[in-house]
């Protein structure tokens, strides 16, 4: 590999190679650039942001030939300085030092939603000046004798505007969370500024309450927590794995939490297998080193027993007490735990919602990671947000529920967000077709004779063991197992271990396996009934493979002869569409205007979503939020 890649104004430049070259480079291609480390190519333009650069770089070529250098404002798009040359330094293997050095400087603020949300022809969008239209796509126009790529949007009367790419700000995707279609605007009239002032008024009182909220986290004292020690050092340092910069950064922003005065209240949000579990070991950790107590919340069995053994693992040099509470111990077991936990003789308990019982007792409790809050009751919920009053807190999600999502953009809750896939890391070949037996023995047998395991879902209970013995008919060389929630607890962590160790072929079961079970031979999952499940169920199924660098299938069946829902098929047209890495956030959006958002924040502010957008919404919010602390910070 060479030092470096030059780039010379005028100079003679393939796009392909280079493109290319900045992959060798340790540079990842996206489709919108908002860190160091990433880059673009849209049309003729390509985007970079160099580990050098103090602003991204846009670089414009005609036929090959590169003919502006240019830093970028990454919020507005706007040219900050022109150059004649660009020096682009290799990523990987520079010092890890340096890196910190999808590291501490702040990421700009951008669009709330920027990062979730990718425009393609057809889509409504909201220009910020003219309002809801129809984006058409990229249409090259003659400008000073050059032609330059535009987005095309239509609007009322079939009246199209042209928004050149230094304009890109202005531009999002209609997120309206109604099933209903929008209506478009017309060009030329006042309506859509009478429609923003209407919309800016109403949203004045959200920003009040939602400054309330962060007032009242303000003025509650937490316990803070010291500077990492050498043994944490140690720790992070043994790390299997290379981390990636989204990852690194949200671990210092968790442990920059728990050093402050206040509780921490962060959610951290990252696809399946992009590494939440190390940022929350490593807090977990820190925690410790101050004599803290640890409960870590997960949703199934099998998941705490897969926490339970990671948690060892790592940590095993080290004087920690880890224990599990969950079906998978006996009664007499979970006494004596429960017992040391109040005594403070266990340092990290991981568990289920057992932890919640009213029994449950410690003696100096520290900080609570809680996996999929979603997947907890009503109940459990409110006593979690009793716990926030007094504990530093960290919630894991992958796909987040529409409020708690919305409150974090808002900065009612703090969020750390992992975009950047693991190294290496392929995305998921997703099959979507009709039920069909020739089909799933292909695919069981692709899958064995490479030396892999096979995942089949069927969420019924009720007829899982006769769907088993149909495919063990197809397939009767190999081992199938029955796995479900209402086996013994025994007898379910039997067969859990057994096919962990690779000595079942193919695990038919129910939901059990959805929440983070990390199996790295199991790289086929084929899923019985596709059309009865949620977007974010069929998510968090097919992220159960492909969670390494072989390549990995998910097969989503649908009855022959049957009529779907319109929203079914919305669904499996989404978990289809979106197969490339780090769509967990993009499936959410794409859940809420599917089903959706119901009433998220009461009925007025619900109609302001709708006639503006949520991206516009939420760009008003924040600007009406910043004013009023301007405004308060003034009066002081």
């Amino acid at each position: 590999m060479f030092e470096s890649i030059k780039i010379y104004l005028n100079e003679d430049m393939d796009m392909e190679k280079l493109s290319t070259g900045l992959v060798e480079y340790g540079y990842m291609s996206c489709k919108k650039v908002s860190e160091e480390g990433d880059f673009s190519r849209l049309g003729d333009i390509l985007t970079i942001y160099p580990i050098t650069f103090e602003y991204p770089l846009r670089i414009e070529f005609t036929q090959n030939r590169v003919e502006k250098i240019r830093s970028i404002d990454p919020l507005t798009y706007e040219s900050v300085q022109d150059h004649n040359v660009a020096i682009i330094l290799p990523i990987k293997g520079i010092a890890k030092r340096r890196v910190q050095e999808r590291i501490l400087r702040q990421r700009p603020e951008g669009s709330p939603i920027d990062n979730f949300v990718d425009i393609e022809a057809g889509d409504y969008v909201v220009h910020a000046d003219h309002g809801i239209g129809k984006y058409l796509g990229v249409e090259k126009i003659k400008v000073d004798k050059k032609y330059v790529e535009h987005l095309v949007i239509e609007y009322v009367n079939g009246d199209k505007l042209f928004v050149p790419f230094t304009d890109l700000d202005k531009v999002q995707k209609y997120l309206g969370f109604e099933k209903k279609l929008p209506k478009l605007n017309k060009l030329g009239t006042k309506l859509w500024k009478r429609t923003k002032e209407k919309a800016r008024d109403g949203i004045y009182k959200i920003a009040l309450e939602l400054l309330e909220l962060q007032a009242k986290r303000f003025t509650v004292e937490g316990f803070k927590f010291s500077p990492d020690t050498e043994w944490q050092k140690e720790l992070e340092e043994e790390f299997l794995y290379k981390e990636t910069p989204d990852q690194m950064r949200s671990s210092i922003e968790v442990k920059r939490d728990m050093e402050s005065a206040n509780p921490m209240d962060r959610l951290l949000c990252g696809d399946v297998g992009y590494g939440k579990t190390e940022v929350a070991l490593r807090a977990a950790f820190k925690a410790l080193m101050d004599n803290k107590q640890v409960a870590f919340l997960v949703p199934t069995t099998i998941l705490a027993e897969q926490h339970f053994n990671t948690f060892k693992t790592r940590m095993k040099k080290f004087p920690v007490a880890v224990e599990m509470l969950s079906r998978f111990r006996t009664k007499h077991e979970q006494d004596k735990i429960v017992e040391r936990l109040a005594n403070g003789n266990v340092d990290i308990v991981i568990g289920t919602h057992r932890l919640l019982s009213g029994d449950i007792k410690f003696k100096d409790l520290g900080l609570v990671i809680i996996d999929e809050e979603q997947r907890f009751g009503v109940h459990h919920k409110e006593y979690l947000k009793k716990l926030r009053l007094s504990v530093d807190v960290l919630t894991l999600t992958a796909t987040p529920i529409p409020r708690t999502l919305y409150l974090a953009l808002m900065g009612g809750r703090d969020i750390s967000v992992i975009n950047t896939p693991p190294s290496e890391r392929l995305p998921v070949e997703t099959i979507v077709t009709y039920y069909d037996e020739t089909l799933i023995k292909d695919a069981i047998w692709k899958e064995k004779n490479r030396g892999g395991q096979i995942f089949f879902v069927h969420n019924r209970i009720a007829g899982i063991e006769k769907i088993a013995k149909a495919i063990s008919k197809l397939v009767p060389e190999l081992s199938i197992v029955v796995a479900h929630g209402r086996m013994p607890e025994r007898s379910l962590e039997e067969t859990m271990i057994k096919f962990i160790s690779g000595q079942i072929d193919c695990l038919v079961s129910t939901t059990i396996i959805e929440s983070g079970i990390d199996i790295p031979n199991a790289n086929t999952v084929i899923i019985n009934r596709a059309d009865t499940f949620g977007l974010s169920e069929l998510y968090q199924l097919r992220g159960r493979v492909g969670r390494f660098t072989r390549a990995a299938y998910a097969y989503l069946f649908i009855p022959k002869k049957f009529v779907l829902s319109a929203e079914s098929q919305k669904r499996l047209q989404a978990i289809k569409r979106f197969q490339e890495l780090g769509s967990g956030f993009k499936l959410a959006m794409e859940d809420l205007q599917i089903r959706g958002a119901g009433n998220l924040l009461g009925v007025e502010q619900h109609g302001y979503i709708n006639s503006v957008g949520f991206d516009m919404y939420c760009r008003i919010l924040r600007s009406a939020i910043n004013s009023l602390k301007n405004r308060n910070a003034l009066k002081e």
